[in-house]
């Protein structure tokens, strides 16, 4: 076993992960700045140096299947485990051991379609307390996306009563060269951000728009529905009926099942042979086509242009970029695409692909759900984080209540886009005073994170969630 890394500093959480592939990596990125202290194992030497060089975390070493890695790093001590290796089995196993050895709370990677009906007891029986599978949610979140009324979703929070949408500038022609002050339509929403050359601009009343600007707005949902039905953004949206998917792995696998469902007609093009035999057996009402989907030639003889939408689900970001964009091209109305690399964010934009997300993303944001506890109930990583958007239940003990927001004096980037109060949704101003129970949709720009704790601190005794008041013996507590 070898180890390197992690400063001197206090912590108020002790977590472990196991692996140190895109997700244990991301992770690892993200909860650092939560003051989490955090232990990365891996049995790749090479790929434990590289975090070493980046990273200020615990980096071993080590098989973290076996129970001597985990008892010689104390995992009864830890808070804490995510199992995030390229094995389903594997991950299952160490939550369970871990758990055994100690460890308070487990959360495992689980990815094959075969086992998604027995999360509820593999959960039970092994001792997991959280399930994560990328490639579902991926799933979950392209078809909600494509079976949505309008064209440009983000995120829902509230129970859908709050809705966070993104427009391009230069889809709205009356926008470009105005100011926001001067905008009509905007009852009930509230303008939070400006993405202008892949960089996060908080704007103000006076900030002027760009013809390639994008443009991320809060509000109450029916209120985002009257814009886009104002500006004629989603007239021409028509009802998905044919969707073609390129590639043909677990998050093709998983959004074909889920569109087939709601009778909708489903194509995939997939290389290798052996998968399409399994695809065909799983998916009995999707058409599957064993060729080369980075073909045009191929694609147009397969009807790319009577397709509703097209989605490049493979492994490679690069054909999923241009085989999007050849799509869009043919006239597809609705493109979606998965990337990986962080670096690819600022092109989408550029290219005019409708919708791309991340699953590593995705699944952090649950994570980090999980890990700031029950009071924050969604998290949603924008811009190559960048930035985030969280829901949170405020506690009846959180500081501050009973305060305006212009008396908290919440720097630049943190801005409170709607609040729900007894089924109503608010606009906030810097008159309006928090209550408890208020749920609360914030938008906060990444490095502004350890600002908000501060506001949503616990009053002495209180508990407002695990992320700003937990303290279980592994240092100080933040806030107190």
């Amino acid at each position: 076993m070898c180890r390197s890394g992690l400063r001197e500093r206090k912590y108020h959480m002790k977590t472990m992960i196991i692996g140190a592939g895109k997700l244990g990596y991301k992770l690892a990125e993200l909860i650092i700045n939560e003051n989490i202290h955090v232990t990365l194992v891996d049995s790749n030497a090479n790929v434990i140096q590289r975090i070493s060089d980046h990273l200020d975390v615990l980096a071993v070493i080590a098989n973290g299947l076996e129970i001597e890695t985990l008892k010689g790093l104390g995992i009864d001590s830890y808070d804490l485990l995510i199992a995030a290796t390229g094995s389903d089995e594997t991950n299952v196993i160490i939550c369970s051991v871990a758990k055994k050895l100690g460890c308070k709370k487990t959360i495992a990677r689980v990815r094959d379609p075969e086992y998604i009906h027995q999360f509820d007891f593999i959960k039970s029986s092994m001792g997991i307390d959280h399930i994560v599978n990328p490639d579902l949610a991926t799933a979950n979140e392209i078809s909600r996306y494509l079976l949505k009324s309008y064209s440009y979703h983000n995120g829902e929070f509230a129970k859908g009563r709050v809705s966070m949408v993104d427009f391009h500038v230069k889809n709205m022609r009356d926008f470009i060269g105005k100011r926001l002050m001067d905008l009509k339509g905007f009852d009930g929403l509230l303008v939070v951000a400006v993405s202008r050359d892949g960089e996060i601009i908080i704007p103000h009343g006076g900030t002027t728009l760009e013809e390639d600007d994008v443009i991320y707005i809060i509000g109450e949902s029916n209120s985002i529905n009257n814009l886009t039905a104002k500006y004629k953004l989603n007239m021409d949206k028509r009802l998905i009926k044919r969707v073609m998917i390129l590639g043909g792995g677990k998050i093709s696998h998983y959004l074909a099942d889920q569109l087939l469902h709601a009778n909708i007609r489903v194509t995939i093009f997939e290389q290798n042979q052996e998968r399409c035999r399994y695809l065909s057996e799983k998916l009995d009402n999707a058409l599957i086509i064993n060729g080369d989907g980075t073909d045009i030639n191929i694609l147009e003889e397969e009807g790319l242009e009577e397709m509703d939408a097209f989605v490049g689900a493979t492994g490679y970001d690069e054909q999923n970029l241009l085989m999007s964009l050849m799509a869009k091209q043919a006239g597809v109305e609705s493109v979606v695409a998965k990337i990986s690399k962080p670096s690819y964010v600022n092109l989408i934009d550029k290219l005019g692909i409708d919708f791309a997300l991340d699953p590593t993303n995705i699944i952090a944001s649950d994570i980090l759900k999980f890990i700031r506890g029950g009071r924050v109930v969604s998290v949603s990583l924008l811009l190559g984080e960048q930035a985030e958007v969280m829901e949170i239940i405020v506690d009846e003990n959180v500081t501050a209540i009973g305060k305006s927001l212009a008396d908290l004096g919440m720097p630049k980037g943190i801005i409170i886009g709607a609040i729900v109060r007894d089924r109503r949704v608010i606009i906030p101003n810097g008159s309006t005073v928090i209550l408890p129970k208020d749920r609360l949709v914030i938008f906060c720009l990444g490095t502004k994170v350890p600002y908000l704790k501060t506001f949503m601190a616990p009053r002495k005794g209180g508990v407002f969630s695990e992320l700003w008041s937990r303290d279980q013996g592994t240092g100080q507590s933040i806030g107190s």
